[in-house]
């Protein structure tokens, strides 16, 4: 215990600064986007009782939209309703906070018994020693292998993907037919639908290029469909992917303003007719339906380079080894069930991790189902305890091309030795 304790404090030390400097994971980075809050205005944290007692099992979550807080709430309800020898209480902790809070719980021995997080955090809590260790506990055979990954370190497996969802390529369709395009499946005729999209009011393509944790996440799958890695991109492949970003701009296909873009801004560029085609999430759709309802958009793949990709986006439940093992794997059992995942899906806005529940949550048609599909090309960035700094490294080389402060090579070079210095330390 007295190891895990002097770990947790410097990983307090450690994510605080991070915070501070802006590094690390924000609430758009493959989350759905935030809404109002029913935290309380001294932002304190909002609990759900439902009783108490030597069986009590505590649930942390950093879900601000309150449909999402309803919606867990009557999981957790229905749960309790059902069963008489656990009692489960949520507690919501701010996102901002969620990291620091996590880490001081697990100095001081007051940790949850299930954390719901971000999956690529969800390393640098392994390492810390307070997840447990649920290999043979949980079967994870029907999940989407990357979502699994994402809770996998070493071979073990220590935490159960919540739900997920990741990138693919809007298109205005009238816009398309308009220029005579077929929909694009290469880079190569990404390149051609989107010049012939470029005009003086709109330009073919924009995706979030932002330098964080966001933008690592709209550039990861142009590196990965070149068959690079994220740790190692000083190479033909990891040059080709910045080349071909630099050509976009270069051609007057994407602008520069993309750096200014958080994923929100590119989709309200996409719905107000400034951009053709966009690199955006599921979580968009609810707003593009409410918005812009007479916008004719679908949805496709990511055009590939040597491989399709996608980035994968959401959260992991874990279960905290220091505290209600059982109970907690007993309600993890019952909200994975396709009953409540389904219902969980549907208010959130996301995908279920479980293929066999993504396969038939929705109709063939709907804008969705694209994204079902990605899926099984989605990676989850790391996992790596280190990913913060990976990731800036990452976000600050696509960044410098886009910008024209430095060539592909000589950013892929400066990013490889940053990255270097985290993984081979």
């Amino acid at each position: 215990m007295k190891k895990r304790r002097i770990t947790a404090l410097l990983a307090v030390l450690a994510m605080t600064a991070g915070l501070l400097s802006g590094c690390g994971s924000s609430g758009n980075t493959g989350n759905a986007p935030a809404g109002d809050t029913t935290a309380s205005a001294e932002g304190g944290s909002q609990e759900t009782a439902s009783g108490g007692g030597a069986n009590e099992v505590t649930v942390w979550y950093y879900m601000e939209t309150e449909g999402h807080q309803v919606a867990l709430d009557q999981v957790i309800q229905d749960y309790n309703a059902s069963q008489d020898q656990y009692q489960v209480t949520a507690k919501y902790v701010p996102f901002a906070d969620f990291k620091k809070q996590l880490s001081i719980g697990a100095s001081a021995d007051e940790l949850p018994d299930i954390a719901i997080l971000d999956s690529p955090d969800h390393a640098s809590y392994v390492e810390m020693g307070i997840f447990e260790d649920i290999t043979g506990k949980f079967d994870v055979s029907s999940y989407y292998e990357g979502t699994v990954n994402s809770c996998t370190v070493d071979g073990k497996l220590y935490g159960v993907p919540f739900g997920v969802n990741c990138l693919a390529l809007y298109y205005n369709e009238e816009m398309l037919q308009a220029a005579g395009c077929k929909v694009p499946e290469t880079w190569d005729e990404l390149m051609e639908a989107a010049k012939a999209l470029t005009s003086d009011n709109v330009t073919g393509l924009a995706f979030c290029s932002v330098q964080n944790e966001e933008g690592t996440f709209n550039f990861s799958p142009w590196l990965w469909s070149t068959g690079a890695t994220s740790y190692d991109l000083n190479n033909e492949n990891g040059i080709r992917a910045l080349t071909f970003i630099q050509s976009l701009i270069n051609e007057g296909v994407m602008s520069k303003e993309c750096i200014n873009w958080t994923q929100g801004d590119v989709m309200n560029q996409f719905i107000s007719g400034n951009v053709a085609m966009m690199v955006n999430g599921p979580w968009q759709i609810p707003t593009m339906q409410a918005e812009a309802p007479d916008l004719k958009w679908k949805v496709t793949l990511i055009p590939r380079d040597a491989q399709y990709a996608s980035a994968l986006g959401g959260e992991n439940y874990a279960v905290i080894n220091s505290g209600n093992v059982e109970g907690a794997l007993d309600f993890l059992t019952y909200a994975t069930s396709e009953e409540k995942v389904t219902y969980l899906m549907d208010k959130f806005g996301y995908i279920s991790a479980d293929k066999s529940i993504a396969e038939k949550q929705f109709a063939e048609d709907s804008p969705y189902q694209p994204f079902v599909e990605e899926l099984n090309y989605a990676m989850p960035r790391g996992p790596l305890a280190e990913w913060p700094g990976v990731s800036d490294a990452i976000s600050l080389a696509f960044n410098q091309v886009i910008t024209g402060t430095a060539s592909p090579e000589d950013a892929a070079a400066a990013a490889q030795s940053t990255i270097d210095g985290i993984v081979k330390q």
